[in-house]
């Protein structure tokens, strides 16, 4: 109760200072002129002028010879095969050991190809053949380890894979290339990794 009696005589404070305000005159306001504003000027001519007249060549005479076609097909009356007689299998000749071919005739060598490969820096290049010798040394000890216990026959095919992987690898170094050689070597390691782990 004693809020909304505050809130009742603060509001007739409000309308009674309103009421003894009294109005202003109001000044006149003279407007300000406007600048005059300046002439804009003519665009820039075109870079090209446009080409609206066209004037094509005069038309060339046609050579008759040339839209005639050679029609020898219908000259020549169509050749009739006659059918074929049924075919009886022969008896396979005994195998004889191959005689040496003939030395084919020799196609003009081409010349060698010259490989492009990345430039490696020193550094890098020692720090990946570490990487590999790193990498060939783990997976030979994990298939010393497994030579030990007869694998399976999955097993084995893995095992291929990784020797595989191994002689690529050595291949690539001897090349030098050096990434190819460590991608090998890092192939082999993983699926060496995965046959030690049971995968």
């Amino acid at each position: 109760m004693r809020g909304t009696v505050v809130l009742i005589i603060v509001s007739l404070l409000g309308l009674v200072s309103c009421a003894k305000r009294a109005p202003k005159a109001a000044v006149p306001v003279t407007p300000v002129a406007p600048k005059p504003v300046a002439p804009t000027p003519s665009p820039p001519p075109p870079l090209s002028t446009p080409q609206t007249r066209v004037e094509l060549p005069e038309p060339q005479p046609l050579d008759p010879a040339a839209l005639k076609t050679e029609s020898t097909a219908q000259d020549t009356p169509p050749v009739v095969k006659p059918p074929a007689a049924p075919r009886r299998p022969q008896p396979a000749p005994a195998v004889a050991p191959p005689a040496t071919p003939p030395p084919a005739a020799t196609a003009p060598a081409e010349s060698p190809r010259i490989a492009i490969q990345e430039v490696i820096s020193p550094t890098e290049f020692k720090r990946l053949q570490d990487q590999v010798q790193g990498r060939r040394r783990e997976v030979n000890q994990i298939l010393e380890q497994l030579s030990k216990r007869k694998p399976v026959r999955g097993q084995q095919t893995i095992v291929n894979d990784i020797r595989n992987f191994m002689a690529l690898s050595d291949e690539a170094e001897k090349r030098n290339d050096i990434r190819q050689a460590d991608a090998f070597a890092e192939r082999a390691q993983i699926l060496a990794r995965d046959l030690q782990n049971g995968k």
